[in-house]
C-alpha cells in the first residue's frame, strides 16, 4: 500500500467530519463578507436599522459602473451563500450519506463522494437569483424607490406592496409544494437520486431550483427592510430555517404570509 492510497484512504473516513467542517467554513466566511460590508466599502451598521418601515431621506441617484454592478452581484450571491447554506445543510448531509450507503451496497463504485458537487448545483442557483436581484435594485433604484446608499425602500407604498405581495405569496400552492420539497429531503433524494459528479451538480440545481421557488419573495423582503440590513438578514436566514426544520412548516409559513399582509396594509394606511 503506497502513501497516496493511505491518505486517500484517511480522508475517505473523515469524510464526513470534512463536509460538515466545509459547510461551516462557507458559512462563517459568507457572513464575515457580509457583516464587513461585502466589498461596497460602506459599514454594514450604518445599512442597519431597527425601525421599521425604514428612515426615508433623499437619495441621490448615481450611474452604476460594471466594477460596481459587479460589486453589487457579488453581495447578493453570498450574502445568499451566508442565508441559505445553513437550511440546506441537512440535505447536503443527506446526500453524502445516501451516496456513502450505495456505495456499501456496491451499486456505486468506490471513492470520494460528490457532496460540494450537489452543494455547488444548489447554490449556483442562487447566483442566478442573484443577478436577477442585482437588475431590480438597479431598476429600483432608477425608479427612486430604495436608496442608493443604505439600500432601502424610501416609499411607504412600495414597502407595503412587497409585503402584502409576500405575504399572499407565503400561502399560496406552490408556496406549500416548494416548502413540502424542501422539508423532505429523504422523499426527494430517493425520487431524483443522480450518481456521479454531473448528476450531484444536476441533483443540487434540482433541490436550488425548488428553495428558490419556496424562498424567493421571503429574499425580495430585503428590498423593504434593507439589502444591507443585518438585522433583517440574519431575521430572515433564522426564519427561513424554522419554515424548514420545525413541525407543521407549512403552517409556520401561512401565519407568516398573514402577518405580512396585516403589516403590508397597515403601512399602505400609514400606520
Amino acid at each position: 500500500m503506497n502513501e497516496d492510497t493511505t491518505v486517500i484512504e484517511a480522508l475517505l473516513r473523515r469524510e464526513r467530519f470534512i463536509v460538515v467542517a466545509g459547510l461551516v467554513l462557507i458559512t462563517a466566511l459568507a457572513w464575515w463578507w457580509v457583516a464587513s460590508g461585502a466589498g461596497t466599502g460602506m459599514s454594514t451598521l450604518a445599512m442597519s436599522t431597527w425601525q421599521f418601515p425604514p428612515p426615508i431621506s433623499h437619495s441621490m441617484i448615481e450611474t452604476w459602473t460594471p466594477g460596481y454592478a459587479l460589486v453589487m452581484f457579488s453581495m447578493w450571491w453570498i450574502m445568499m451563500i451566508a442565508m441559505m447554506t445553513p437550511s440546506a445543510s441537512p440535505m447536503v448531509l443527506l446526500y453524502g450519506r445516501a451516496y456513502r450507503h450505495e456505495q456499501s451496497q456496491k451499486k456505486l463504485p468506490a471513492g470520494v463522494v460528490p457532496t460540494f458537487a450537489f452543494l455547488l448545483g444548489y447554490l449556483l442557483v442562487w447566483g442566478f437569483f442573484a443577478a436577477l436581484a442585482t437588475g431590480l435594485q438597479w431598476g429600483f433604484e432608477r425608479a427612486g424607490l430604495i436608496h442608493q446608499m443604505v439600500m432601502w425602500s424610501i416609499n411607504p407604498l412600495f414597502t407595503a406592496v412587497i409585503l402584502i405581495a409576500a405575504g399572499l405569496y407565503q400561502i399560496t400552492p406552490l408556496k406549500t409544494a416548494c416548502l413540502e420539497h424542501c422539508r423532505s429531503p429523504a422523499q426527494f433524494l430517493s425520487q431524483n437520486f443522480q450518481p456521479g459528479l454531473g448528476g450531484a451538480l444536476l441533483l443540487g440545481w434540482k433541490h436550488g431550483l425548488y428553495c428558490l421557488g419556496c424562498c424567493w419573495f421571503l429574499m425580495a423582503l430585503l428590498f423593504a427592510g434593507g439589502v444591507m440590513n443585518l438585522v433583517w438578514i440574519a431575521g430572515i436566514a433564522i426564519y427561513v430555517l424554522i419554515e424548514k426544520i420545525v413541525p407543521k412548516g407549512e403552517v409556520v409559513a401561512h401565519i407568516a404570509g398573514i402577518s405580512m399582509l396585516v403589516v403590508g396594509l397597515l403601512v399602505a394606511i400609514g400606520l
